[in-house]
């Protein structure tokens, strides 16, 4: 008996010494390098809104943000790595459109679960798609589309590469307005878009960053944009909603996480760092000279956004019979 209670007063002892020693790591973080994993290859829109933060958050926190790629699989591979990681605050997770609200309509055997295995910290950025047309056409405006394709079911065809934000758009797009076309798949935004601007095919919708410098150089016509206002780099293209679709809504986006788990002192510390970084100078030239705009920030707004966004897609998705590839 005496022994057993000199073993319980030794354990509660050790307890007692490392609740302290964990409140001050928890305190003091970080106190070593973070990594943050983009599940893309390096270079795209998600890896550089990654790498613009990462700035930010290293000089803030005085600690290095790093980024590491793990591409493949629409984004789930990586994705799926990263949430198997300890969550102790030193592993950030990008989340975003595809690997957290596509993927779970395209697969319902997911190795992950977007509302249940993350925190989502924070939103990072937000852009529509654009509708665009070849100059050749001869549609100006949504309407002109939408009559075309209605009296000729299935004669209007458009590019898309599987389950990527702008092909969502279109099967939301064909879904709200009632009409058939035909998609031609592309296997990325590359080829999809030397033949859209070579005139092979017609139309698409296609992140605004992309499209811009061929809108402006005239090799391709805007005809709407995806997100329920205006975006400031297409102030004469009118939304889809503006054009007779009210409530139309795409977006491409993108954000921060962290693993399930993750103690609450280093996800308020993270929220707050996030939401400082965003509102640097540095964070509104870079947002704003390539059409994106800084979201509501915060653990509430981006975890309903989530929410909101993976049951849009997957009903679309559901009523489109899209299969994974």
């Amino acid at each position: 008996m005496i022994r057993r209670k000199l073993v319980c007063l030794a354990a509660m002892t050790a307890l007692g010494a490392a609740l302290p020693m964990a409140a001050h790591a928890q305190a003091d973080y970080p106190n070593k390098p973070v990594k943050i994993i983009v599940p893309f290859p390096p270079g795209g829109t998600s890896d550089v809104m990654a790498r613009m933060l990462a700035d930010e958050l290293t000089k803030n926190l005085k600690q290095p943000f790093v980024i590491e790629n793990i591409g493949g699989a629409g984004g789930t591979i990586g994705t799926e790595r990263a949430v198997k990681l300890p969550a102790d605050g030193y592993t950030l997770i990008q989340t975003g459109v595809g690997q957290n609200a596509v993927a779970h309509g395209l697969d319902s055997n997911l190795k992950y679960n977007s509302m249940t295995d993350f925190v989502h910290l924070s939103q990072i950025h937000s852009g529509p798609n654009v509708l665009v047309v070849h100059p050749s056409t001869p549609y100006k405006t949504v309407r002109d589309v939408v009559a075309y394709a209605k009296a000729n079911p299935g004669k209007l065809d458009y590019g898309y590469t599987h389950a990527a934000s702008g092909h969502m758009a279109m099967e939301l797009f064909k879904q709200t307005t009632g009409i058939f076309m035909t998609g031609i798949p592309y296997r990325g935004g590359g080829p999809m878009m030397t033949d859209a601007l070579g005139g092979t095919i017609p139309m698409m919708f296609i992140n605004q960053d992309t499209a811009l410098p061929h809108v402006r150089a005239g090799k391709l016509r805007a005809l709407a944009v995806t997100s329920t206002q205006r975006n400031p780099l297409y102030p004469d293209v009118p939304t889809i909603a503006e054009s007779g679709y009210k409530g139309f809504e795409a977006l491409s986006w993108s954000g921060m996480s962290v693993a399930k788990g993750t103690p609450q002192a280093i996800v308020d510390k993270l929220e707050v760092a996030i939401a400082q970084a965003m509102q640097s100078d540095a964070v509104k030239q870079r947002m704003g000279s390539i059409g994106f705009i800084i979201p509501p920030q915060g653990v509430k707004p981006y975890t309903a956004f989530v929410k909101s966004e993976l049951d849009t897609w997957t009903r679309v998705i559901k009523t489109a019979g899209i299969k994974p590839q």
